[in-house]
């Protein structure tokens, strides 16, 4: 009996530091820690006493209403009589909000009675215990995880970023609160799942302000620094997401997706010449890809160096025989050639010269024609190398056997 009073004596003890001036107070306390607690009640007292007088000791001991709540679901755990994370964890959460207001109020100086100015220490002393210890259990964290699994993404981003945000309160900022709130592989975990949260959630702002805190990290550096680039680019940020990428390449020059993507950007924003020496440095480290090979054939073409452009073609077939594009690719090359060749013939107003020049253009056509020829037979099934020999063809109907292939491709075109 006497070890049992101790115990109580000791409770007490530990949630008490006010002695409660506003009676509104004392009333949602006996609810909140009555042996059968009426934590609604508590709540509707704690509103009123909150409205007649938000002061510190209000905000506090609505924080403790909470923290009870928290309490009491964790004791109905271990003993089996039903335990509700959603209670527990919105209980930690809104404690963890009341507790901030108390703590700022608490720091607002008052006078004491040597006419000395004073914060409220001792209250943020209890705070700070209190933090401590949901900040060790991952009452924060356990909500988090619950909310995940309803798909509420943002509720888990927030549940998550209040968890990581109690190293970095102001009241816990002594030498031995922080000795037990390490930094570690974990708190950089949970810091990571809070960005993925925000990007499920399309909390662009809260996103990117996370994921760039870890970039430079060793945290799943690689998907924190492609969750970045998207952030950005869902936010239309061209700036950033350039930089992301370039400061990518070089932290990360094994990880090709970074180089693909600010190569993709370079091309599909017209800046062919950016994205060609972006290949070569891609070709640089993974000379074996015929891709990168490929669609550097294509920036050369349209940058009116053919020879290279040939060059490409070949290095990118050479590593895939089958690569059917690369073999159109040098087909289109000559083809284009003619249609300049043609251009050029329709100014020439001297016969002689106009003939020659005819000559010219399709004996510049017809270098095209085996490539196509080629590219059809590895995939029969691609529409524009069809149309392509369907027009060569034509070109060519008077010769022996031209006629009978251009019939052909108007069958195949019709059969697609």
């Amino acid at each position: 009996m006497k070890k049992t009073l101790i115990l109580a004596m000791t409770m007490l003890i530990s949630v008490g530091c006010f002695a409660q001036k506003n009676p509104l107070v004392k009333k949602a306390k006996n609810y909140a820690m009555g042996e059968t607690p009426d934590f609604a009640a508590a709540r509707a007292t704690i509103g009123e006493a909150l409205e007649a007088a938000p002061t510190t000791e209000t905000y506090y001991w609505a924080g403790m209403i909470g923290y009870q709540e928290v309490t009491h679901e964790n004791y109905n755990q271990v003993l089996g009589k039903g335990y509700s994370q959603a209670k527990a964890g919105a209980a930690a959460a809104e404690s963890y909000d009341y507790w901030l207001k108390a703590d700022e109020l608490a720091m607002v100086p008052t006078l004491d009675k040597k006419g000395r100015e004073v914060v409220d220490q001792k209250t943020r002393n209890n705070i700070s215990k209190k933090m401590l210890e949901y900040y060790k259990n991952q009452e924060l964290v356990k909500y988090g995880i619950y909310l995940n699994e309803q798909k509420d993404y943002s509720g888990a981003y927030e549940a998550f970023k209040k968890h990581i945000s109690i190293p970095e309160l102001p009241m816990m900022q002594t030498e031995k609160l922080q000795k037990e709130m390490p930094r570690d592989t974990t708190y950089q975990q949970y810091k990571y799942y809070a960005a993925i949260f925000a990007v499920q959630a399309e909390m662009h702002p809260e996103a990117i302000a996370l994921l760039s805190e870890m970039k430079d990290g060793e945290y799943e550096s690689i998907s924190v620094n492609q969750f970045l680039y998207q952030e950005y680019v869902a936010v239309k940020d061209t700036a950033n997401f350039v930089a992301t990428l370039q400061n990518a390449i070089s932290r990360f020059p094994k990880e090709s997706w970074f180089l693909q993507n600010l190569i993709n950007y370079y091309i599909f924003s017209g800046q062919e010449q950016a994205a060609i020496d972006y290949l070569e440095k891609a070709i640089e480290r993974e000379p074996n890809v015929a891709q990168y090979h490929h669609i550097k054939g294509n920036l050369d073409e349209n940058q009116g160096n053919y020879e290279e452009a040939l060059k490409d073609f070949d290095n990118a077939l050479a590593i895939d025989p089958t690569l059917a594009d690369a073999m159109a690719g040098k087909g289109r090359v000559y083809y284009n050639q003619a249609v300049k060749l043609n251009e050029a013939a329709a100014l020439i107003s001297d016969n002689k010269a106009y003939k020659k020049a005819l000559a010219e253009m399709n004996e510049v056509f017809r270098k095209s024609l085996p490539f196509f020829e080629k590219a059809h037979e590895m995939d029969p099934k691609e529409r524009s190398y069809i149309q392509t020999l369907k027009g060569l063809y034509y070109r060519f109907q008077s010769e022996p056997g031209m006629q009978a292939k251009y019939d052909a491709m108007s069958e195949a075109l019709n059969n697609l």
